[in-house]
């Protein structure tokens, strides 16, 4: 059985105030929750240490929006996965393609931050996805199977969730068919020696698209932007009907 993992990345949104307010608002509405879901916050940094001690003893996962791939050094400004373990994070989102469009993240440097995560125990909510460019020049298909290829090089796919991320729907309102995201899910997993890798879908996805979405025959989950900063609407796609 393929595990379902709703994941909320909040960005760079939310303050450590702003942040418990969002888990008073949030976590009564997981009572009715059905028990297979997985559930994971990835907040910014500064939010993990206090969310921690929040959500300890409640079915709420913690995530991070990023990992280096050394355990220590000098490597100003970024955070080791010793660092987010002490803390409780069990999740990190790797390859965001804002990771990769604005701060040079490559196939290359996402591979050694999933192998980094995974030596330590850690989750990677692996993201791949094409541009509008891309799509519009037939190279989804190409593209998706060339970053699946270099990113999991040695990946162990029995500790891995994957997020099909089109990028031109992310943040702009605009989602990808809910068939079409099937498909090219569908073709992320025959790429796969592990079959049971859950894949969520990301890209604008709210409220009003979720049970649409989860009806689909490959989509285990989704990956949140903008719908997972409020608690009623989170709230909605956790339960999902």
């Amino acid at each position: 059985m393929r595990k379902i993992v709703i994941a909320g990345n909040w960005k760079m949104y939310k303050t450590q105030a702003e942040a418990l307010e969002f888990l008073q608002g949030f976590m009564s509405s997981l009572e009715e929750t059905p028990e297979e879901r997985e559930i994971v916050l990835c907040a910014p940094f500064t939010d993990l240490g206090i969310m921690s001690k929040s959500l300890h003893g409640s079915r709420v996962q913690l995530g991070a929006q990023n990992v280096h791939w050394e355990d220590a050094g000098a490597y100003t400004g970024e955070i080791a996965a010793p660092m987010l373990l002490e803390i409780g994070v069990r999740y990190v989102i790797i390859g965001h393609s804002e990771r990769r469009q604005y701060f040079g993240e490559t196939d290359e440097t996402v591979n050694k931050r999933l192998l980094a995560a995974q030596s330590h125990g850690l989750t990677p909510i692996l993201c791949v996805g094409e541009s509008k460019q891309q799509r519009d020049a037939g190279e989804t298909e190409s593209l998706i199977v060339g970053q699946l290829e270099k990113d999991l090089i040695g990946v162990d796919q029995h500790n891995l969730v994957i997020a099909y991320e089109p990028i031109w729907a992310i943040g702009t309102g605009d989602t990808c068919e809910t068939k079409e995201a099937n498909r090219v899910i569908g073709l992320i997993r025959s790429q796969l020696t592990n079959p049971d890798v859950p894949i969520q879908y990301g890209g604008s996805v709210k409220p009003d698209n979720i049970d649409e979405i989860m009806a689909q025959s490959d989509i285990d989950g989704v990956l949140v932007g903008g719908a997972s900063l409020q608690p009623a609407s989170f709230a909605r796609i956790v339960n999902y009907n």
